[in-house]
């Protein structure tokens, strides 16, 4: 592996503050180069936000970069030790297929992570080979930047190059890695692994080190600190899994490796977002008792954030009794800080800018009609903003008739005008979202015929969730009736 000279120009600014963790915490790694790079995708306007020229990542020594064949300045390869529950059961992993460069220092000071996705195999890679296929790398770009578009915190995605080599799962497919961008890369699970496999003065380290990062505003002369930390986390996820609920986005795999303390989504494998309503809807072929259900979501995120609390009690009290209190008492604050997020954002969905007692069940008795006559979650709401009820679908139905007569009673009683409430609704709920059959499409054309511009066309339309342009009906039309439920895959 070689140090790259020539990237200078591209603006690397490269800071690799997390080789300062005990040494547990990471490996030392380069990641393995790879045939025959080729771009085949660039976020130019990420790559502008992190102080980097779009220009210059297409030349041919960028593209090494971003496919591993070489290192740019400043950088210090490394994956991430950390453990997890996955679908509740213990076990210690690690970055098996991706590999840290370090934090980019953008031109106004933040710091991101610039990873490489499959980049080969780690001291983590459990039998893996490393290496990721082009399909699942396009699927989490596609869906990484629409839910950026939509407000909601994530991980993001750089480029996606392919590799000019083949990946063997159950079929040969062409392999790629993916740039992703991420406020940081620390999970619950790096914490659960720090608490299981560390000394506490090396999980003081990582919560220092994180607090710092994310959290600058906790002095360190707070009563108590990790306290702190353990409150914002919670408040974090609350938000976070609320936004979630409010587009019909079902992750598919909430792991506690794949929970942020950052507060991003991250890991877009069986994700998917849901087109009829109906909380128990489960895309993941491996989620087969609906763990991680849409309707599920925010009890799995109190279960997580338990799992972060235990990691933290030794660093909460020195009785651990107390510990235990302290934490038990945070984590009871969750769901009704979830509760608030999610009650504001489904007011803003329906024009309500004041509170009214009776909001939650007007709220909750529109689904159940749009349970009961399977509506679609994104469209009904979009034919709402624009009182067009017979898009709804539920026009002729006695239920919504007299829950539309209630509504309007309701937006009555507010000082704002219709025109305000028909803003507002515009502005919480999207046009359009990433429907898995369109998603699809694009990865079909490109990975089978080589073909990116459904993809480009997708992401354009999808850059402006809100816009509730022309061109943007095409896509809000829903799939053709199929037997077979649809499926997604974690795509390892």
């Amino acid at each position: 592996m070689t140090e790259n000279k020539g990237t200078l120009e591209v603006g690397w600014s490269f800071d690799t503050r997390y080789t300062d963790l005990p040494s547990m915490m990471f490996s030392n790694v380069e990641p393995e180069p790879v045939e025959a790079p080729k771009l085949v995708i660039l976020n130019d306007s990420l790559a502008q936000s992190l102080g980097l020229d779009p220009v210059a990542l297409q030349h041919q020594n960028s593209i090494a970069v971003l496919a591993g064949n070489e290192v740019p300045k400043g950088a210090a390869p490394l994956a991430q030790a950390y453990a997890g529950h996955q679908f509740g059961h213990f076990t210690m992993l690690g970055d098996g297929r991706a590999i840290l460069l370090g934090e980019q220092i953008t031109p106004n000071g933040e710091r991101f992570d610039i990873q490489l996705k499959g980049s080969g195999r780690t001291p983590y890679s459990r039998q893996g080979d490393g290496r990721a296929a082009l399909g699942p790398m396009l699927r989490e770009y596609i869906i990484s930047e629409a839910m950026h578009a939509l407000g909601i915190p994530t991980t993001r995605s750089l480029a996606v190059v392919t590799t000019g080599e083949s990946v063997f799962r159950e079929t040969v497919l062409p392999g790629a890695i993916l740039t992703r961008v991420a406020a940081s890369h620390i999970r619950v699970g790096t914490f659960q692994f720090a608490a299981n496999a560390g000394s506490e003065e090396e999980l003081k380290a990582l919560a220092d080190y994180t607090l710092a990062r994310h959290f600058p505003e906790v002095e360190a002369d707070c009563e108590n600190r990790y306290l702190a930390l353990l409150q914002e986390v919670i408040k974090r996820q609350a938000e976070l899994i609320a936004k979630w609920q409010l587009v019909g986005f079902i992750h598919g795999v909430m792991n506690t490796d794949n929970m942020t303390i950052s507060g991003e989504t991250i890991d877009y494998g069986p994700c998917a977002f849901m087109d009829v309503y109906d909380p128990e809807t489960v895309f993941s072929s491996i989620d087969t008792r609906g763990r991680y259900a849409y309707g599920n979501q925010p009890r799995i995120g109190a279960w997580n954030l338990a799992r972060f609390a235990e990691a933290l009690l030794p660093l909460l009290a020195d009785d651990q009794d107390e510990a235990i209190k302290l934490a038990e008492a945070e984590i009871s604050n969750y769901a009704e800080q979830f509760e608030h997020h999610w009650l504001n954002g489904m007011r803003a969905k329906l024009g309500l800018f004041n509170e009214e007692s009776e909001d939650l069940s007007l709220i909750k008795d529109l689904l159940e009609v749009m349970h009961k006559h399977k509506a679609d979650f994104t469209n009904t709401f979009r034919a709402l903003t624009f009182d067009e009820q017979e898009e709804t679908g539920l026009h002729d139905k006695l239920e919504f008739t007299e829950w539309h007569e209630r509504w309007q009673a309701r937006l009555g009683r507010q000082e704002q005008t219709k025109d305000d409430s028909h803003n507002l609704m515009k502005m919480s709920n999207p046009a359009v979202i990433p429907r898995n059959h369109r998603v699809e499409e694009a990865l079909e054309a490109a990975v089978e015929q080589g073909d990116y511009q459904v993809m480009e066309r997708l992401l354009k339309v999808l850059t402006n969730p809100f816009a509730h342009s022309p061109e943007q009906k095409a896509y809000a039309k829903l799939p053709a009736p199929c037997a077979n439920p649809y499926r997604t895959y974690c795509g390892t």
